[in-house]
């Protein structure tokens, strides 16, 4: 379990940057911290700790008079900290996990004050041992600037879920299957991550449901993911940029035609969005100045499989090219949201009207 978590998302305690798995390796050996603060926005990471938390730390017997949730929408402070203060009944520790923590309603900055203060500074200041009280802070930051923050770093543990860059995402799925005991060719694994995204719980839930039907120890190819997870590996946006390449005019408009009649599994924005982020990279290889291999595949952020796609499009698509195809992109961007009145809003025509432009 070493290979994925190590490489993104790590918290900071005492100087010592320590990964997910470190801090799970901690829980399974019950050295526990009696508050943890998981924020960031990758959620992916946060649930998963505070997932092994809720399942693992007290035996099923315990979990019935120790073990307590709350979310913060529906929660306040001070029925927070009366939990928290409590002693366990018949067991070691009791456990407190406080999801969706972001819509916790924090008190001010300042001295533990019911008025003006944050209520929670003073228990944070001297936890209860027997206590493990787990924040959940979802989909952001939290402030640390605040002064109950520098206290939880003192106090407690803090750990921090950056979101991961998309030029990595692929990188991260062939390291999250490997973990499973499977592998993906890199086609595979590059279509998941452009259809998918960065949100990490999105890929790994589609891979998780895809591998309940690929055998095990098998590599996963696009096949699989056609079948499985319904993407298309002939009609997808790696087809369709391969094509432009080419300038393979026929083999472009029939996946243009597949997209109008599959809108929902291909939506034009994303479509627009992923053309543009690889004109963009086709620009960064005219003005890169080393082309070998992996200086490329470095600065345009993607796998050396991928470097002599660009080199041909890069062939065929000059620097002023690519410029007037970016500039074409931002133009049909806006006619297809209906900003030009005086457009056709048929959203296939206008797709196809802008391939041709890019392609002649």
């Amino acid at each position: 379990m070493k290979g994925l978590l190590k490489e993104f998302h790590y918290f900071v305690i005492s100087e010592t940057k320590m990964n997910s798995n470190d801090l799970i390796k901690d829980l399974k050996g019950r050295k526990f911290r009696p508050v943890y603060l998981l924020h960031g926005e990758e959620s992916f990471y946060i649930d998963q700790i505070s997932d092994y938390i809720e399942e693992n730390v007290l035996s099923a017997a315990e979990k019935s008079f120790n073990q307590t949730i709350f979310y913060g929408k529906d929660s306040d402070p001070m029925s927070i900290l009366n939990a928290a203060k409590r002693y366990p009944m018949m067991s070691d520790y009791q456990v407190i996990l406080v999801k969706e923590a972001q819509d916790l309603k924090w008190g001010k900055d300042g001295d533990d004050d019911k008025k003006s203060g944050d209520p929670f500074l003073g228990y944070f200041e001297s936890p209860l041992p027997s206590t493990i009280l787990v924040f959940c802070y979802r989909n952001g930051k939290f402030d640390k600037r605040k002064k109950i923050f520098k206290i939880l770093e003192k106090n407690g543990l803090v750990f921090e879920s950056p979101s991961i860059h998309e030029n990595k995402v692929p990188t991260w799925i062939e390291a999250f299957v490997r973990e499973r005991g499977y592998s993906i060719n890199v086609q595979a694994s590059a279509l998941v991550a452009e259809y998918l995204g960065n949100d990490l719980s999105k890929v790994a839930n589609e891979l998780e449901k895809m591998m309940l039907n690929v055998s095990a120890g098998k590599e996963i190819s696009t096949q699989d993911i056609q079948n499985n997870i319904g993407i298309s590996k002939d009609y997808n946006v790696f087809e369709l940029q391969n094509a432009i390449t080419r300038k393979d005019a026929y083999k472009v408009n029939q996946i243009i035609n597949y997209f109008a009649d599959n809108p929902k599994n291909n939506p034009i924005q994303l479509l627009l969005g992923a053309l543009n982020a690889y004109f963009t990279k086709i620009l960064k290889y005219h003005y890169t100045g080393d082309k070998s291999p992996q200086t490329l595949a470095s600065a345009l952020g993607i796998a050396p499989f991928f470097v002599r796609e660009y080199e041909q499009a890069a062939r065929n698509y000059s620097k002023e090219k690519v410029f007037r195809i970016i500039s074409y992109l931002r133009d049909y961007d806006l006619k297809i949201k209906g900003v030009d009145a005086s457009a056709n809003t048929e959203q296939s025509e206008l797709m196809k009207e802008l391939m041709f432009k890019i392609i002649h």
